[in-house]
């Protein structure tokens, strides 16, 4: 696994050994930065279920300002700084070793803001609606943010959820990315990429 493109393009990337970790594919991340364009340059990205942080690294290496990594497996957080520190991207990014709920209140309680939020949990855990409904509830969406989940084709993906509302979602393979944003921003998504 490497490095799509940006500063760090073409870096490899390890992965954490065992099953506990399913990294993001390379055609699925390239996908989803493609359609992200220049919403990554400047913005803060937050990387929850993070693993290797191939995500979040890809972001930082695209001109994210900063990336916080959420994962609670102490092998996996031991190869994602492994992974910062050969991409050289440390110094932009916070790896919180915790679980993602726990990490979303500490995020709240600092008054943390990010424009750009990827969950890629589980599967077989159902429609990660509740951990929408987190980020939410913290305050942890800029203005004009979006949260992007990973997920299994097989979930049903809710047109809303609080207050955001899907605003589009593309299938690859088993995966789907659906991209959510709050309500209020137009049927035009404001400042939302032409890809939309």
């Amino acid at each position: 696994m490497r490095v799509i493109a940006g500063s760090a393009r073409g870096h490899p990337l390890k992965v954490p050994r065992g099953r506990a970790t399913r990294p993001t594919a390379a055609r699925t991340r390239e996908a989803l930065f493609n359609i992200l364009g220049g919403l990554v340059r400047g913005s803060r990205f937050l990387d929850l279920f993070a693993g290797s942080g191939a995500v979040g690294i890809e972001a930082l290496s695209r001109g994210a300002a900063l990336a916080v990594f959420v994962e609670r497996d102490p092998r996996a957080v031991r190869v994602l700084k492994e992974n910062l520190a050969r991409t050289h991207l440390e110094t932009r990014a916070e790896v919180l070793a915790l679980d993602a709920g726990a990490a979303l209140r500490l995020l709240g309680r600092q008054g943390r803001r990010f424009e750009l939020v990827f969950a890629d949990p589980p599967y077989g855990t159902g429609f990660p609606g509740p951990l929408l409904d987190l980020v939410v509830r913290h305050g942890l969406l800029a203005s004009a943010g979006l949260v992007i989940l990973e997920t299994c084709k097989r979930n049903p993906l809710p047109e809303t959820e609080g207050i955001l509302r899907l605003v589009r979602h593309r299938r690859y393979g088993d995966s789907v990315l659906a991209f959510y944003a709050e309500k209020e921003v137009g049927d035009d998504h404001g400042n939302l990429p032409g890809e939309f």
